[in-house]
């Protein structure tokens, strides 16, 4: 029996089976490759689900949270805070995409962050209906699988689910639905559910996440943003995925030039170290009343000075240049597969920056989705030592999320093992 096997036995024994993993146990980390407790290595296109953008381990956070450990771990920011805090508030006030004055509040997870966006959102509009969009995902928490527009694996058997949220639907132009037909859905949904007075705000991702890599078009989030204006609603950005230089700027929102109200941010913005914040317009922010934003271990110390580091990290080796550059050369290896013959099956290669996607279909003509074979090309990858993830409502989607940090000879080598894995599992169905 490996070290493997022995861990999943106990693993088995010991935690909630609802708590999905794969069967890597990871021993040590570096940069974009990853090896388990048997000694496998494995090149690294998922990094913690868009956690590690600086990719594990990076010396600079390293070197900060050791720091900070030196002096204190917590003290909890309400009861003694602490400079990190204020100075990374300070930088995160400085390049959200609001183009105002902004204010910050920190908390520990994605969820947490779109929580209190919607606690912020309902103070200062004085409303309390939400609209989401069809394929969002926005966390586990009962209003966050409220606001998720997807059923399996996040809502399935967890309702009842918290009132006044709505859905709306996202534009997919590879599936047939135009920007004209999602905006007339929103419009229904004004006509017929709720009035849009009632509605505090909008919450949508740049590209969707577990949604499939669905990027909103410009005019999309160009005309949201008139509706917003019109009514008096306020658009809360959800960059916990998509932020931190994913996607070839700092926020996807960037790439449309329109302004949200708040930002809701997690993951790659403390490499690999629980931290979350919600950034918006000064006067916004300041709707809550003192003592109702907040939590114990919100901005917890070493997960700020690991902040403070990835911000140093991305500034100093160009992150967001280095995103555009490794998304442009994963999308042209999958698009050249794609135009291969006998690859008919891969029906759509899309993203942003480093954030990108290839959707698995039975033919192109019917672009019936095919999760079977969705799941062997992740399983074909793993056993070639790829680490891959999918995603999308008909779960037939892989996505790459290599640390942006990667070696280009350790990304043509993970690239390698992923066409090599898309070509054995066609082979294995044909």
């Amino acid at each position: 029996m490996t070290i493997a096997e022995s861990l999943q036995a106990r693993q088995k024994a010991a935690v909630a089976p609802g708590v999905g993993t794969r069967a890597i146990f990871a021993d040590r980390a570096e940069n974009a490759e990853l090896w388990d407790v048997d000694g496998k290595r494995y090149i690294d296109f998922a990094s913690g689900i868009a956690v590690n953008n600086t990719g594990h381990r990076h010396p600079k956070v390293m070197q900060a949270v050791q720091e900070q450990a030196l002096r204190f771990t917590h003290t909890c920011f309400h009861v003694a805070p602490y400079e990190g805090y204020v100075r990374l508030a300070e930088r995160l006030n400085a390049i959200a995409p609001t183009g105002a004055e902004n204010r910050t509040m920190l908390v520990s997870t994605g969820a947490e962050a779109v929580e209190n966006a919607v606690k912020i959102a309902r103070a200062y509009t004085k409303r309390s209906g939400i609209i989401a969009f069809s394929g969002a995902f926005h966390g586990r928490t009962m209003l966050g699988m409220a606001l998720t527009g997807k059923v399996a694996p996040y809502k399935k058997n967890f309702g009842p689910f918290p009132a006044e949220i709505y859905h709306a639907p996202f534009p997919n132009d590879y599936l047939g639905l135009s920007v004209d037909q999602a905006i007339e859905g929103l419009e229904r949904l004004f006509t017929s559910d709720v009035d849009p007075e009632r509605i505090a705000a909008f919450i949508i991702e740049p590209v969707q996440g577990e949604g499939g890599f669905n990027v909103a078009p410009k005019e999309f989030l160009v005309r949201l943003r008139e509706i917003a204006d019109r009514h008096g609603i306020l658009m809360i950005a959800d960059e916990v995925q998509a932020g931190m230089a994913r996607t070839g700027k700092m926020f996807g929102f960037e790439h449309s030039g329109v302004k949200p109200d708040l930002v809701t941010m997690a993951k790659g913005l403390a490499g690999g170290f629980p931290l979350s914040a919600v950034t918006g317009r000064a006067e916004v922010m300041s709707a809550a009343h003192a003592g109702g934003l907040g939590g114990t271990y919100g901005g917890n110390p070493l997960a700020v000075a690991a902040a403070n580091a990835v911000l140093d990290v991305i500034e100093e080796e160009k992150l967001c240049e280095r995103a555009a550059k490794v998304g442009a050369r994963m999308t042209a290896r999958l698009t050249a597969l794609a135009e291969r013959q006998g690859m008919e099956r891969i029906g759509d290669v899309r993203g942003l920056g480093a954030m990108v996607a290839f959707e698995l279909v039975e033919d192109r003509q019917s672009k019936k989705a095919a999760p079977e074979i969705t799941s062997r090309i992740v399983a074909e990858a793993e056993q070639r030592g790829l680490i891959l993830l999918s995603c999308g409502t008909r779960a037939n989607v892989v996505r790459l999320l290599a640390p942006l940090t990667i070696g280009e000879d350790t990304l043509e080598e993970g690239l390698d093992i992923l066409e090599a894995s898309i070509e054995a599992a066609f082979s294995a169905v044909a």
